[in-house]
């Protein structure tokens, strides 16, 4: 980190002529918003501002995904369509961040390809950004540090994107090796963060002000398992229930074959966790997790289910669906949505397969027609639509505490925000609320929300 100070003295030497703006822009999953938060952390320790206007911008810094093509694509495009921002201010320093830059075939092609991207850099290489920097600056026509998946040091740097909902990284990498998944392969095997320093990061937040603390990893389940100590996950969420202060704690994702009864009882018996859980399904069909190397059978997420509804019915449950993996049959399918209206979840995230180069699933020969993936997504949402829709009305007639997040984008002078079920939440009220916690009497359900009033 000394070796970083002087890089960075280095760098606001050389931009000490004129306030410089920058504009960073992340895609694709929470993670990599918070890393993104981190890369304007250490801007604005060089002496950087931000705008959202690309054009005005003395450096633009991409953070990219890499989970479906469709996602590389997108980056792509954009590059392609910002050479012209070079060519009109040929001062202007471009840099490419996140999992698309781990993979060697991508950073090939942006190296000879797209000339106007002056350096790339990798999830665990940020903290290398000065050096980058000054390398520009010193007229090096590229630079590139992807790093080694060893160095995530605790970094206090950080422009939060809100001022009351907080992303804490708990973990980086995955050894789960999901055939369809490119994670491994772009973020490294798992590590855990030092119990400590997660705490301490959590209490800083909930002594500034923050309402909503979300603990990240690819699967926060395995916490603690690389420490050689006994922190595991469910330890690590009793240690933050301690901590003093009216907050929420949120957590994601949980890989189902390690969501334990001793998690479960953790969730229930901590009075700040919320009482939801996203868990993963992917398929209803063993033979397809199979496939994709999820390491759990339905009956086993059905137990963990069981388990949890018989702590509480209506606890929520919302899940990852992927529908068309490659040759999945219709009676497959038609298993999905038999667990679908079994479990009713509060809400789905679905995705129609995405092939990703270097996956053990890319190299199978898909015979399904996309036209049929289409129709089946359409099926299935339809069912999820009718299954939120009976859902929600359990809440009405009941009281919801709400996290305040934002204005209607539906209703004059209405807000909205999340429960502790993670129930969107609509009623009237006016921005001065955004960031607080409310009650309200839930008057009314939707299949996307609950309406209601403040009590």
């Amino acid at each position: 980190m000394i070796e970083n100070d002087i890089t960075i003295n280095e760098v606001k030497k050389i931009l000490s002529d004129k306030k410089r703006l920058a504009y960073v822009r992340s895609f694709g999953c929470q993670l990599n918003v918070s890393d993104g938060e981190k890369i304007k952390g250490l801007l604005k320790r060089i002496g950087y501002d931000f705008t959202d206007d690309e054009k005005q911008a003395d450096i633009i810094i991409l953070n990219t995904c890499a989970v479906r093509e469709s996602a590389e694509e997108r980056v792509f495009g954009i590059i392609g369509s910002m050479k012209k921002l070079k060519e009109e201010k040929p001062s202007l320093i471009m840099g490419l961040a996140g999992c698309m830059t781990a993979q060697e075939h991508v950073a090939e092609k942006i190296k000879k390809s797209y000339p106007q991207i002056d350096f790339i850099m990798g999830t665990s290489a940020i903290n290398s950004l000065p050096k980058l920097l000054l390398d520009c600056l010193k007229g090096e026509k590229f630079s590139a540090d992807t790093g080694e998946y060893d160095d995530f040091s605790e970094n206090p740097e950080q422009v939060r994107e809100s001022t009351f909902k907080a992303s804490v990284p708990i973990m980086f990498g995955c050894n789960n090796f999901c055939t369809y998944c490119i994670v491994p392969y772009v973020r490294g095997r798992e590590r855990s963060r030092k119990p400590e320093d997660i705490i301490n990061e959590v209490r800083n937040l909930v002594s500034n002000g923050y309402k909503e603390i979300m603990l990240l990893g690819q699967n926060v389940n395995s916490y603690g398992k690389d420490l050689g100590n006994n922190m595991t996950f469910p330890a690590l969420l009793r240690e933050i229930n301690k901590i003093d202060g009216d907050f929420i704690i949120r957590f994601m994702s949980s890989h189902p074959k390690d969501a334990s009864q001793e998690l479960i009882d953790t969730i229930f018996s901590c009075d700040k966790i919320a009482k939801h859980l996203h868990l993963p399904l992917q398929s209803g069909s063993n033979s397809v997790l199979e496939r994709m190397n999820r390491r759990y059978t339905i009956e086993q997420y059905s137990e963990t289910v069981d388990y949890i509804r018989s702590n509480d019915p209506d606890f929520s449950l919302t899940t990852d669906i992927i529908v068309g993996f490659p040759n999945e049959t219709d009676s497959e399918f038609r298993e999905t949505l038999d667990i679908i209206k079994r479990i009713r979840y509060d809400n789905i995230y679905s995705f129609i397969y995405s092939r990703r180069t270097g996956t053990k699933a890319s190299e199978i020969v898909d015979t399904i027609p996309e036209e049929v993936k289409s129709l089946r997504m359409r099926e299935l949402l339809e069912i999820q639509r009718e299954v939120s829709t009976e859902n929600y009305k359990r809440f009405v007639g009941r009281r919801m505490r709400i996290l305040v997040d934002g204005v209607s984008k539906k209703r004059t002078g209405y807000i909205t925000g999340k429960s502790n079920e993670f129930i969107i939440a609509e009623f009237a009220g006016d921005k001065s609320m955004i960031g607080s916690f409310v009650e309200i009497e839930v008057t009314d359900s939707m299949n996307w929300a609950v309406s209601g009033r403040i009590i």
